[in-house]
């Protein structure tokens, strides 16, 4: 009986070797997606675009940094996404302020290149893009008071704007960073400035210009 029972635990131990090989060999080679590895952090650009579960579609991504060159103010400016994120722009920036007419991007993007964010729409006038606007008013008053605005006229680094080249309702940008969503989804977009506000490559609060 000995000997049948050592058999047995042998053969019982072979099975259960062979299974875990089996196991293994099917979770890597059977031909599927590897799975996605999550983002170590929310600037993490290994892992985009992002569609975070929202009241509406929202997909957040990083599109690739484009160079910072100015340029006159009297150029023609396009840009590799929309909206841009970062590229060349005008010397003097946007003021961090709500607009009521657009801003010309050139100015937006030097604004993006100090730390902030800019938050932007699109939509016909009416209820509904007044709900819009609103929005972004309370996800901009949600921004922490800027200790590097301390002093000045300007209490954070934010940016709203209408903004006719949009190819959504909502957009925000930060300096490497874009959102783009069909409603003001608040959660996602106070997230997006939590995890994007202040940035950019040249972290200053000077105020810029407002007329354009």
């Amino acid at each position: 009986m000995y000997h049948v029972g050592v058999r047995s635990l042998s053969l019982c131990l072979s099975l259960f070797a062979c299974a875990a090989v089996v196991v293994a060999c099917s979770s890597s080679d059977d031909g599927g997606p590897a799975p996605t590895p999550a983002p170590s952090g929310p600037r993490d650009r290994t892992n985009v675009p992002r569609r975070p579960a929202a009241s509406c579609p929202v997909v957040i991504d990083a599109p690739a940094i484009v160079s910072p060159q100015h340029v006159p103010e009297t150029e023609q400016l396009t840009y590799s996404s929309n909206p841009p994120s970062s590229g060349p722009h005008y010397p003097v920036w946007a003021a961090f302020r709500e607009y009521a007419a657009p801003v010309p991007r050139g100015y937006t993007i030097h604004a993006l290149e100090h730390g902030a964010v800019v938050l932007s729409y699109k939509c016909d006038p009416g209820p509904a893009c007044t709900a819009i606007v609103e929005g972004l008013r309370k996800a901009a008053a949600a921004v922490p008071d800027d200790p590097k605005c301390a002093g000045s006229a300007v209490r954070a680094r934010v940016v709203i704007t209408p903004d006719p080249l949009l190819d959504v309702p909502v957009a925000a940008a930060a300096w490497g960073w874009t959102y783009k969503a069909e409603c003001v989804d608040e959660p996602t977009l106070t997230t997006f400035l939590k995890d994007n506000y202040g940035l950019g490559p040249e972290d200053t609060c000077a105020d810029g210009r407002a007329t354009f």
